[in-house]
């Protein structure tokens, strides 16, 4: 039974019942749907690379299916966060869906099925579920601000108890605060990293266009700035959703983005990537000289850098650099 003195509160976090399903539970359903019927097609298809397309049209499923389980009304900060994460999921998913037509099997999948006599369950675990779990992991920042749209809590006494302790502790509300400066902060930084991942896709994708380029490195643009300016986008695109609900109060949803910088640096994205590439392009050996990693920052000059002055080669439209 909930305390009468909190009649009306609803909890800052995941544990806020959605009817008598929390938003854990919701994206954590949501997620083993979408990633399950990616593996059913996978196996149709034998390209488990399908499964990037699914990434971000997975929080956009999850999202909207605790919108649509929420009882009551959904407040200014529920709409921010539900258009943040939709037109992320939308628009990273149908780049790589268009960028996958008529692709084969991504390399990177192809090795892992050399060696795995029993490949398609090892995939439906190491990648379409290990996928699925971080989708529930990094979208706690979500889960709190969806979870969070009023009606009956549902939960107990002791359950509702612990959660107003653990806000207090962090300096949150259990109601619901209004928009604030925290709130548009976020907003702008995660404005940022969507121009910075939309631009960076679209110059790379313009490059990748023309076949003389297939073993260049691209150096302009973005790209000038930083080897990974797309990466840099998402980590600025999870922090921005993650300050909105830091701003209700959910200032322990802060897993979220720190596993997604995790996954972009140190796992699936900057190392994975960089691990081979410069095997397959001979000129990235001297652009990761010149260029920073992650964060953009103007290039650095190095000894075979042609002095301030120089006259460059007469450009043509085409770089062999990448």
């Amino acid at each position: 039974m909930v305390d009468p003195a909190d009649a009306g509160r609803v909890p800052t976090g995941v544990g806020r019942n959605v009817g008598e399903v929390n938003g854990l539970e919701i994206t954590a359903a949501t997620a083993g749907a979408m990633m399950g019927a990616g593996w059913l097609l996978s196996l149709r298809l034998r390209d488990v690379s399908i499964v990037d397309p699914l990434w971000g049209l997975t929080y956009v499923a999850a999202a909207w299916a605790m919108w649509l389980w929420a009882e009551g009304t959904v407040t200014g900060r529920g709409w921010l966060v539900l258009a943040m994460v939709t037109v992320w999921g939308m628009r990273l998913g149908i780049h790589l869906t268009v960028r996958k037509r008529g692709e084969p099997e991504d390399r990177r999948y192809t090795a892992m099925r050399r060696g795995r006599r029993r490949f398609e369950w090892w995939s439906l675990v190491m990648v379409f579920g290990l996928q699925a779990a971080l989708v529930v992991v990094v979208s706690l920042p979500v889960q709190a601000v969806l979870g969070n749209l009023g009606g009956n809590p549902g939960l107990t006494s002791t359950t509702w108890t612990y959660i107003r302790t653990q806000t207090s502790i962090l300096g949150g509300s259990a109601g619901h605060p209004a928009l604030g400066p925290l709130d548009w902060i976020g907003c702008a930084v995660w404005s940022v990293g969507l121009a910075f991942e939309s631009v960076a896709d679209e110059q790379l994708r313009r490059f990748r266009s023309n076949r003389l380029n297939r073993s260049g490195v691209l150096e302009r643009g973005l790209w000038r700035y930083s080897r990974h300016p797309n990466y840099f986008g998402d980590f600025l695109i999870w922090w921005g959703i993650y300050l909105t609900a830091a701003s209700a109060g959910a200032t322990w949803t802060i897993a979220g983005p720190l596993v997604m910088s995790v996954l972009l640096l140190r796992v699936s994205g900057v190392r994975l990537l960089e691990r081979t590439i410069d095997e397959r392009r001979p000129g990235y050996a001297g652009y990761v000289q010149r260029t920073s990693a992650f964060i953009p920052r103007p290039p650095r000059r190095v000894p075979a850098d042609p002095p301030p002055g120089a006259v460059p080669p007469p450009a043509d439209g085409t770089s062999t650099d990448r």
